[in-house]
């Protein structure tokens, strides 16, 4: 069994304990991103993007194992239409209740549909969100230790980009607000600029 000192504890939960205190909007983004802090997918050891076994695009390692699963996990439409669902009304549901809990799953998918999108075109093509894709396989500049800007940076290369897919005016209107929410709620900007993005990509068809 895993055992937290005393002093990992306090550097974990005391800016927290600051931030619930003093309030202002951080609270609740504060309060949201550790609700899906965990850098581990699907509970497979030694994975996500910046553990040395991850090996984003090759046939083995724990990249590997978690996109198999999360292929079968969203194998069906209807599964894919109830995820867009969830990301886009993130804003709306409470904070405990968000799917997935984790926000590591929702990178993970974003990153197959984009591997997916460069033979297909649906990833917005030059300077789309092949790019993106290649940021995050990169690990720095959203696998930092600061995880509230981590998504901040990753909403905020995902809305530059989200012209190049050819949205509806209603997507691009939705769009437009993630930014508004982003400034009290970065899980749930995070979720809905998600849901958006894989939403205009055709992904759930």
């Amino acid at each position: 069994m895993f055992t937290i000192s005393p002093s990992i504890y306090i550097l974990r939960v005391f800016p927290f304990l600051i931030s619930w205190l003093v309030g202002g909007t951080s609270s609740v983004a504060a309060f949201s991103l550790s609700m899906s802090s965990s850098k581990t997918i699907y509970d497979v050891p030694n994975s996500g993007w910046a553990s040395p076994q991850w090996k984003w695009g090759y046939a083995v390692g724990t990249g590997h194992d978690c996109a198999a699963i999360c292929r079968q996990r969203y194998n069906s439409r209807q599964s894919r239409v109830s995820l867009i669902e969830n990301l886009c009304n993130a804003p709306t549901i409470d904070i405990k209740k968000r799917e997935p809990k984790n926000f590591e799953e929702v990178k993970l998918i974003l990153a197959l549909a984009w591997q997916q999108g460069r033979w297909d075109g649906s990833d917005g093509g030059r300077g789309g969100y092949g790019d993106v894709l290649a940021t995050m396989a990169d690990a720095t500049r959203y696998e930092s230790d600061d995880e509230e800007e981590n998504s901040r940076r990753l909403v905020q290369d995902m809305t530059a980009r989200f012209r190049l897919l050819g949205p509806s005016k209603e997507q691009a209107d939705s769009m437009e607000k993630v930014l508004e929410i982003l400034e009290n709620d970065v899980d749930a900007a995070c979720r809905k600029c998600s849901g958006l993005v894989l939403e205009a990509m055709g992904w759930d068809s």
